[in-house]
């Protein structure tokens, strides 16, 4: 496991966008945008179960995460690791409340679906690049 630098922790505890990349199951590449944060130098990305990057980070652990400053892309981290935890349950519901609050201010995740249950993704970084 590669530490986190002390910029890569600057922008992963700002509220700064993540795109994650995560691999298709026929090879091809997918990114979506998430909200990161870290524990330690373990990166948490929170999903619903059943989506695309669910899916992919289940069957292939290997991601790439690309996390920029607002207003600079130029600011940036890129990020190659694998997943090493999955966590569902109420801990995961809990957590997307706090990205909730770090991202919009809001005490509680308000996109929240009746039928969702919330995952979060452990992630090792292997190398760090910025």
């Amino acid at each position: 496991m590669a530490a986190l630098t002390d910029k890569s922790r600057a922008l992963i505890d700002a509220p700064n966008y993540a795109f994650l990349a995560t691999v298709d199951e026929d090879g091809a590449p997918q990114v979506s945008p998430v909200w990161i944060d870290r524990d330690g130098d373990t990166i948490l990305v929170n999903t619903a179960a059943g989506r695309v990057k669910d899916r992919n980070m289940r069957r292939e652990p290997r991601v790439a995460l690309s996390v920029a400053a607002n207003g600079n892309a130029y600011d940036k981290v890129d990020i190659r690791g694998h997943v090493v935890d999955v966590v569902e349950g109420d801990a995961a519901e809990r957590h997307i409340d706090s990205l909730a609050k770090k991202y919009t201010g809001e005490d509680t995740y308000p996109n929240r679906s009746e039928s969702e249950r919330r995952v979060i993704f452990r992630i090792e970084p292997d190398r760090i690049h910025g």
